[in-house]
């Protein structure tokens, strides 16, 4: 027997043996399902107030259990990026609780009347805004996203299922239990927000299979490596993106002073998001007079830079680049340079290279940016703005559980109205069918 062979029957006989309390833990979500779907939106409104309250109380346990988890990942050596995404400050636990509260202000999605329209026959017909159910989220380092989730899931009606990564775990835990705190006091049924007790990596295994119907989306937030797995293995259907090989275009048009504030925002106020740019594409139409500057602008913040041909010869710092570093996502302080024949070379390189998650073209030519916003068929597309705005809280929708970037139901940032599905009401007068 081989060696994968024998590491595949010892993860299905850890699943088997997971299923009872995992399947249960479904059934729990699937009725707590039933009460929040029909909760008026004073009571959401209140529960998600309550839960911000209970975060800040609860302030000092999360911040000791978020204590807990960095040394750990600092014991086994997580690059600090990693632990950039890990870490939460007290500004962060204020960060996390005013994000409750911003979703708590939102309109309710649900119940919304999408469409109305009369047949012939005199039948009124109606398309209204639906809870979408039981959405499994499974996430690795952002604790904050037990919070996002949570919330986004609950103003839409829906319950939740959380799995946090092993590194995220002890953090995690004490964020939901703030949550439950909350959904108690306004007298919703905690198990609306679950979290798997479990570090156990058998544990995502059974939510991939929908524990027996009980979960009826997935959400995976986290590496590449986890997404693919999601995206792979799932029996159901997914909300995800695998990869943020984000993108930033410098069109001929650009204004030199404008395309460095953006470029540097992009990269370098925080690396380790999806948003992030990984690839800076420059017009050959203006590389002699852009390209040294952005370049040197980059190498002094820290970025380490890998360039094509013609980038090489602005600093020796610049290391050559690989086709692979056109297809990397760096979460990190490294950037890929390259010179491209005009609107027409980006778009074609973001075609070949892209991941559709997010990109941006700055210029001072609204022919051009009209053009790449309606060419280049990402998420997300900007035009002279950074692109670490790729972001639901940025967008207004409070917060996000997720971007995706696939082309069923929901795509870019995954907020509230992405979180509802929708039946038909038919009013009719007698009406039968010949």
């Amino acid at each position: 027997m081989t060696l994968a062979l024998v590491t595949d029957e010892a993860a299905k006989a850890d699943r088997i043996e997971l299923m009872p309390m995992l399947v249960e833990l479904g059934r729990r979500a699937r009725a707590a399902q039933r009460v929040v779907g029909l909760a008026n939106a004073e009571q959401k409104t209140a529960a998600l107030r309550a839960m911000a309250r209970a975060i800040r109380a609860a302030k000092a346990d999360i911040l000791l259990a978020n204590a807990t988890d960095l040394v750990a990942a600092n014991n086994r050596g997580q690059t600090a990026a990693f632990i950039d995404r890990l870490t939460l400050t007290e500004a962060g636990v204020e960060s996390i609780a005013s994000a409750v509260e911003d979703i708590a202000t939102l309109p309710d999605p649900v119940g919304r009347v999408l469409a109305t329209f009369t047949r012939p026959n005199g039948l009124v017909i109606e398309r209204v805004a639906t809870p979408l159910g039981v959405i499994g989220v499974i996430f690795e380092s952002r604790p904050n996203v037990t919070a996002d989730a949570g919330a986004l899931c609950l103003k839409a009606g829906n319950a939740t299922i959380l799995r946090a990564g092993s590194d995220s775990f002890e953090s995690a835990m004490a964020i939901r239990a703030a949550m439950a705190a909350g959904l108690r006091a306004a007298g919703l049924p905690e198990d609306a927000i679950q979290l798997v007790p479990t570090r156990d990596r058998a544990a995502v295994g059974a939510m991939l299979m929908g524990l027996e119907g009980t979960i009826d989306v997935l959400v995976p937030r986290g590496g590449k490596s986890l997404v693919a797995r999601v995206q792979n293995e799932a029996r159901i259907p997914v909300f995800a993106h695998l990869e943020g090989i984000v993108h930033i275009f410098v069109d001929r048009a650009a204004d030199l002073e404008m395309a460095k504030t953006i470029v540097l925002n992009s990269k370098m106020r925080r690396t380790g998001i999806c948003g992030a740019a990984e690839t800076l594409l420059i017009d050959k139409g203006c590389a002699a007079t852009h390209l040294a500057p952005l370049v040197k602008l980059l190498l002094e913040a820290g970025c380490a830079v890998r360039g094509d041909t013609q980038t090489l010869d602005v600093d020796p710092l610049v290391v050559p680049a690989t086709d692979a570093d056109w297809r990397t996502e760096y979460l990190d302080a490294i950037v890929a340079v390259r010179v491209v024949d005009g609107l027409d070379g980006a778009i074609e390189h973001i075609e070949t290279y892209g991941s559709h998650h997010t990109d941006c073209i700055i210029t001072g030519d609204k022919a051009a940016a009209e053009r790449f916003l309606n060419e280049v068929d990402s998420a997300i597309v900007l035009h002279n703005a950074s692109t670490q705005f790729a972001d639901g809280g940025e967008f207004g929708f409070g917060a996000e559980i997720g971007i995706a970037t696939g082309r069923m139901h929901a795509r870019g940032p995954v907020g509230i109205e992405q979180l509802t599905a929708f039946k038909y009401r038919v009013r009719g007068s007698g009406q039968v069918r010949a």
